[in-house]
């Protein structure tokens, strides 16, 4: 599998920007405005000194507008963004560990970078976290105070499913001791008879058998992993920043 996308392309230019930096030293002038803003801020000058744009540079930015947009196009086709995917056959072997490798990272860099929060819904997260266990909002269209916790909390189980995929060690936790099994040859009944007799084995354990494995808690983990996976299916349109 080979997989590249690229960033956005950026090729448009506005004819504003282009009279702001040959007219930068005019009061109407982005660069100036800018300038402005930082003195605003330090009180050194009033952001009423600001002028709008003459109407002469509304006329030429009309006239020059189809030149961008022309401009704009001719670079998109010479330097498109890449979408660029590409599937081997062996990809569909184990389809689940594949994309499981490429979802992994981008969750986790959501959950670092993440400016934002969904709605989710209080029937997906622990009590704590509802809102219903928030304090009251001040508003009603306010946000509760449990909401970004809520999306965050959301992403870690989806974070935590995936490592569990890919990385099983989890289940050492959960096991002790070594195996230690031996084939008893049966005949259909189900007895213990000698191996030229036999028409079945079985295996039984050997005398050094000592492995054991709390498969209760296993499970509860297994459950925790498929929730995170049903997360993801659920709040799968959600996943953007």
């Amino acid at each position: 599998m080979k997989v590249y996308l690229s960033n956005y392309r950026h090729h448009w230019f506005s004819p504003y920007a282009l009279f702001d930096h040959l007219f930068f030293w005019t009061k109407w002038s982005k660069c100036h405005r800018d300038q402005s803003l930082a003195r605003a801020l330090s009180n050194s000058e009033d952001e009423s000194t600001w002028t709008d744009r003459p109407e002469w540079v509304e006329k030429w930015h009309d006239r020059l507008a189809p030149l961008s947009v022309a401009i704009q196009k001719t670079l998109d086709l010479i330097h498109p963004k890449i979408d660029y995917v590409k599937v081997d056959y062996w990809d569909t072997w184990n389809m689940d560990d594949s994309l499981a490798q490429i979802i992994l990272p981008l969750l986790r860099q959501l959950h670092a970078r993440s400016h934002g929060a969904p709605f989710v819904d209080d029937e997906d997260v622990p009590d704590e976290l509802k809102s219903t266990s928030a304090p009251p909002k001040e508003n009603e269209w306010d946000t509760d105070q449990n909401h970004f916790k809520r999306w965050h909390w959301v992403l870690e189980e989806m974070i935590f499913a995936y490592e569990s995929k890919l990385d099983e060690s989890w289940k050492k936790a959960f096991q002790s001791g070594s195996f230690d099994k031996i084939s008893v040859p049966i005949d259909h009944a189900g007895n213990k008879v000698p191996k030229k007799q036999a028409k079945l084995f079985r295996w039984e354990d050997g005398p050094n058998h000592t492995y054991k494995c709390d498969y209760e808690g296993m499970r509860s983990v297994e459950t925790r992993i498929q929730n995170g996976f049903r997360l993801f299916g659920r709040y799968y349109q959600n996943l953007w920043d």
